[in-house]
């Protein structure tokens, strides 16, 4: 799918990520077909052996190093997953967090013994990943964090609540973001993992009913006297978590920036589609000026977007993507996505409105695009900074 007609970048033309790119879009067409997706919108999560199938086809740790026992690649892959995902409608799969998030944190900072502990499983799908950052009263002012992980003897006692956590309820590996020495502000947060199972005091709270992305489990968490190992602070030392989150947010922000513009691009094509086809007043709704500027309007802003997204791909492969060019791509492309899907909503008319139209499902899920990984606000203010 290219209804933009983009060339892609030399880096994305290389034939080994081609192949890759046909292989991930049969691995979704026969394991997460419309009818599948329809099911996890229906049960608000994706079944648990879709994890494991994932780990099979060898989808899981695919830009982690081949010495920590990864797939060897690297993030044009994690690029390529996302937007077949987007492309085919399955992008309520958590896998990408799982694989360009939570994963990262392990193989950037993790101890050996940490490495050798946790990836191989993350791998398989054995370890589903989540990472607990936002609560109640902290969203995206990870200083105000209030859960804490106090020393106690050799390990930690974790006490807190998260919520809007993605992967929630299926996650048994999850990365918390909590205070070692409330006193110490962001210099006394640590990356803490908590394995859920077996773990006593930990509880996952509701399945949060969501406005979009429903076929993704989002939950409350809550943690109540959980013992940790202490071996379990990420990079073996406290005081480290604010870093290392600061170090990883980029690739965040690009990551739905990326998302972004898969979907908006899949809104383009089903649009496409139904003004082909669908007829008003004797011709096609595509033959009315009004959608001709409108769309061409949109495939203007939507080849922007790809055009910048690619160019920030390619600064973050070299390792050169910077907080506020992230920024800049996850504000502007989520706006751009809401922007024009609605436009393209319009051209549906009432059919848009009606959830068996996949436009429909492409609204709802772009509204927290401008939501999570930081509000485009705190964007706007990191950018500012730079001024």
């Amino acid at each position: 799918m290219n209804p933009l007609s983009v060339p892609e970048p030399d880096f994305m033309q290389d034939e080994e990520i081609v192949l890759f790119s046909d292989s991930v879009a049969k691995w979704i067409d026969e394991h997460a077909p419309p009818e599948a997706v329809q099911s996890w919108i229906a049960n608000s999560t994706v079944p648990r052996d879709l994890w494991n199938k994932a780990g099979e086809a060898g989808l899981l740790g695919l830009s982690m190093p081949e010495e920590e026992g990864g797939m060897g690649g690297d993030y044009r892959h994690e690029v390529v997953l996302m937007r077949q995902l987007g492309w085919k409608g399955a992008d309520h799969f958590g896998i990408s967090l799982h694989n360009a998030i939570v994963a990262p944190y392990i193989w950037h900072y993790g101890t050996e013994e940490q490495k050798a502990r946790w990836l191989p499983r993350l791998l398989t799908g054995e370890l589903v990943g989540a990472i607990a950052m936002t609560e109640p009263g902290a969203g995206s002012d990870l200083q105000g964090i209030k859960t804490t992980a106090i020393k106690s003897g050799n390990g930690y006692v974790v006490n807190g609540s998260k919520t809007f956590i993605t992967n929630g309820q299926l996650a048994n590996f999850i990365i918390v973001v909590a205070k070692t020495d409330p006193a110490e502000g962001a210099k006394g947060t640590s990356l803490i993992v908590v394995e859920t199972d077996g773990a006593e005091g930990f509880e996952r709270g509701r399945n949060l009913h969501k406005i979009g992305m429903e076929g993704n489990d989002t939950s409350e968490l809550f943690f109540n006297d959980v013992k940790v190992p202490g071996e379990n602070i990420i990079g073996g030392a406290e005081g480290l978590g604010f870093i290392q989150l600061m170090q990883q947010l980029p690739q965040e922000r690009l990551n739905i920036a990326v998302q972004g513009v898969a979907a908006a691009e899949r809104g383009l094509h089903e649009t496409l589609e139904y003004v082909k086809g669908r007829k008003a007043f004797g011709k096609r709704i595509l033959d009315f000026q009004n959608t001709q500027f409108k769309l061409a309007e949109v495939k203007t802003k939507l080849t922007v977007a790809r055009v910048f997204v690619d160019h920030c791909i390619g600064l973050h492969l070299k390792g050169q993507l910077d907080a506020v060019t992230a920024s800049m791509a996850k504000y502007w492309v989520t706006d751009i996505q809401g922007e024009t899907i609605d436009e393209m909503l319009q051209l549906h008319g009432g059919y848009g409105y009606m959830n068996e139209y996949p436009i429909a499902q492409l609204y709802k899920d772009a509204r927290v695009q401008r939501i999570y990984g930081g509000t485009n606000e705190i964007m706007k203010l990191l950018i500012a900074r730079s001024l």
